[in-house]
């Protein structure tokens, strides 16, 4: 069997001639955004897909985490925890106001922080979806187009709505626990791209004689 070399995930452009699709993890400039090998940001007009990450201050200490060969559609929005505001009085945030407000800011443990926003791998997020603060969202999800997410999504779901809401699993229980097991994501890139077909087309059983 011949290797296929499949796209360099160096490059910011992985398509010739296409200036919107691009490799994520190339274009990131903060240290509170990590992203795996071949996730894509389709972009409007060369939009960055950091700006796309909205109220994320490195002060907080949250982190945006997304797993390999993730589809990220066109206006996707990831609202970070620099977002939330007090709730145990007014919610209105004097001190970012300054001429003397300041003194009023809250401590870190005052604010309703929500931890780390965490997409698994191969997981497909529909155009104009919005991820909450300290969403999880679990290995091969689907995210349908205009969702917004604020819990949790176990893996293997297909959600959508808002709030978002379980439509079902792709799979049954057991199929998607042998994918979870199976972890193709992390196999070299040139198994990978040699049972390309067996991965698109779900054939567990073949990629079963993969692993052994």
């Amino acid at each position: 069997m011949i290797a296929m070399v499949g796209p360099n995930p160096n490059v910011k452009y992985p398509i010739e001639g296409n200036r919107n699709v691009q490799f994520i993890k190339t274009t990131i400039t903060k240290s509170n955004i990590i992203v795996g090998d071949y996730s894509y940001y389709d972009a409007e007009n060369g939009k960055s897909f950091e700006e796309q990450v909205l109220h994320h201050y490195e002060f907080l200490g949250d982190r945006l985490i997304i797993g390999k060969f993730c589809a990220i559609a066109r206006g996707v929005t990831f609202i970070m925890n620099g977002a939330n505001h007090r709730m145990d009085g007014s919610t209105y945030p004097f001190n970012i106001f300054g001429k003397g407000w300041e003194k009023f800011t809250p401590t870190l443990d005052a604010l309703p922080l929500k931890g780390d926003t965490r997409v698994g791998n191969d997981v497909w997020i529909g155009k104009d979806a919005t991820i909450m603060p300290g969403v999880t969202i679990g290995d091969g999800v689907i995210v349908a187009a205009q969702s917004v997410v604020s819990k949790d999504v176990e893996p293997y779901t297909i959600v959508g709505g808002n709030p978002a809401k379980s439509i079902r699993l792709r799979y049954e229980k057991e199929i998607v626990n042998d994918w979870l097991a199976m972890k193709w994501w992390d196999w070299d890139i040139d198994i990978i791209s040699n049972h390309i077909d067996l991965i698109v087309n779900g054939d567990i059983d073949a990629l079963k004689k993969v692993i052994r």
